[in-house]
């Protein structure tokens, strides 16, 4: 083996003879292009998927009908405004409650009425006050129970406990109008002095406040209360 390899290896190549020619040289095959393999691939993935996509849409119609329609959700409605059952004192209707909707003292009721110069409506309170006949208008007194200043709104609080907790006032042995932001307490049986020598209903006894509670004028009508306007 290693004699015909070393023959082989110092073995003449043939001379090249002008118009003689060997044996031809084995023919490739050509290569296909990438790019077209890739082409045919997109369009074979397309196909497929035209193809699931119309056997889906097939397939949909009889799933929904076997499904029925879909549920529908119950919106509960809005729970009711509890200010839209009170009473508002306009021009044209003024009654703001009933003689009989104070049966003893302290007793009160809530109402709005219209403020002329601005439109809103304001939030009030009617009290019945210890002292006098329950037919006299003096007996009652009715207050905005907007804040002069700020945005707190006033409370009525009959609850002594609350006034000794919640306020800090140990003293109370009576009702009181209160604000929830300041802790300013209001009297409803005592009245402060105003510049111009005008007494207003319901002066400070806690706190700090440049004036009492907006007043609002009241008339009794037969067996009705009337609010004819405010402050």
């Amino acid at each position: 083996m290693a004699e015909t390899a070393s023959n082989t290896r110092f073995k003449p190549e043939m001379p090249a003879i002008p118009g003689v020619y060997g044996p031809p040289s084995p023919v490739k095959p050509p290569r296909l292009n990438p790019l077209i393999l890739l082409g045919i691939a997109v369009l074979v993935l397309g196909l497929l998927i035209i193809v699931g996509v119309r056997l889906l849409s097939h397939h949909k119609p009889a799933e929904s009908v076997r499904n029925g329609p879909p549920a529908q959700i119950d919106v509960p409605p809005p729970p009711p405004d509890p200010d839209a059952s009170l009473p508002h004192a306009n021009e044209a209707n003024q009654v703001i409650a009933s003689l009989s909707d104070f049966p003893k003292p302290w007793s009160s009721a809530d109402f709005f009425i219209r403020n002329t110069v601005t439109g809103d409506d304001v939030p009030a309170t009617i009290v019945r006050l210890p002292s006098g006949s329950p037919t006299q208008r003096t007996s009652y007194w009715a207050f905005s129970r907007k804040a002069i200043y700020g945005t707190c709104q006033l409370e009525y609080v009959s609850a002594l406990e609350k006034l000794r907790q919640e306020y800090g006032y140990k003293a109370a042995t009576h009702p009181l109008v209160g604000n929830p932001c300041t802790r300013v307490l209001y009297d409803p049986l005592k009245t402060a002095n105003l510049p111009g020598n005008l007494w207003i209903r319901g002066a400070t006894i806690q706190g700090s406040d440049i004036r009492p509670p907006l007043g609002i004028e009241i008339k009794i009508q037969g067996k009705d209360i009337l609010a004819t306007r405010t402050e």
